[in-house]
């Protein structure tokens, strides 16, 4: 058995104004950098064998600060980069819908498999995440990895792991330093817990 950990980064501007990051290297905002050290304050007696984190710096200077208390590198892993929305990033959705109603609204009606003008669709990120659950259940059996990334990937890992259709992506809620946490089987996963954002209550900047 491995037991995975999930987080999602902490907030950035862009978050807090609604607005389509996707694979811009949007960096945390002092907001994010108070609930990423509540995290890290949460997490530094569990035992944490592997932190791997996405290439871009939100997520890294989250996994960073959450790294510090156990003395690990976290292992970069592009592979856990944002779904990207391609010509929206930047964007609010009341812009997108202004400027590109009509791609907007395919992506809507079929998301696994429609792109943002430029972007990924939620296959694409399906697959391109596999490899590295293979080397999750291959090389840290008995182990307590944490995987600190973003809310699209999440929502769509959580989707693979526990056999749930793509199309289900937009029921999962992950908010930003979220908590959730899965045993990972031979023959499947077992979902602990989800969304779980109680070290937040005490700073007052849980951020929906």
């Amino acid at each position: 058995m491995v037991r995975l950990i999930l987080t999602r980064h902490g907030e950035t501007s862009w978050n807090a104004k609604r607005r389509y990051q996707g694979q811009t290297d949007v960096p945390l905002s002092d907001v994010g950098r108070r609930q990423a050290a509540a995290l890290s304050r949460r997490l530094a007696l569990r035992e944490i064998h592997a932190i791997y984190v996405s290439d871009l710096q939100r997520a890294f200077e989250t996994a960073q600060i959450i790294a510090e208390p156990h003395g690990l590198s976290p292992v970069v892993a592009p592979c856990l980069r944002e779904i990207s929305f391609g010509d929206w990033e930047g964007l609010t959705y009341d812009e997108v819908q202004a400027r590109d109603p009509e791609n907007l609204a395919a992506w809507l009606s079929t998301p696994v498999d429609v792109a943002p003008a430029h972007g990924e669709t939620m296959s694409q990120v399906a697959e391109r995440v596999k490899p590295l659950l293979d080397t999750l259940v291959r090389d840290h059996q008995g182990q307590t990895v944490l995987w600190v990334t973003h809310g699209g990937l999440l929502r769509i890992l959580l989707c693979l792991l526990l056999e749930l259709p793509l199309r289900s992506h937009w029921k999962l809620r992950m908010d930003n330093t979220a908590l959730s946490e899965l045993e990972i089987y031979d023959n499947g996963a077992i979902l602990n817990y989800m969304n779980d954002c109680h070290h937040l209550d005490h700073i007052g900047e849980h951020i929906t």
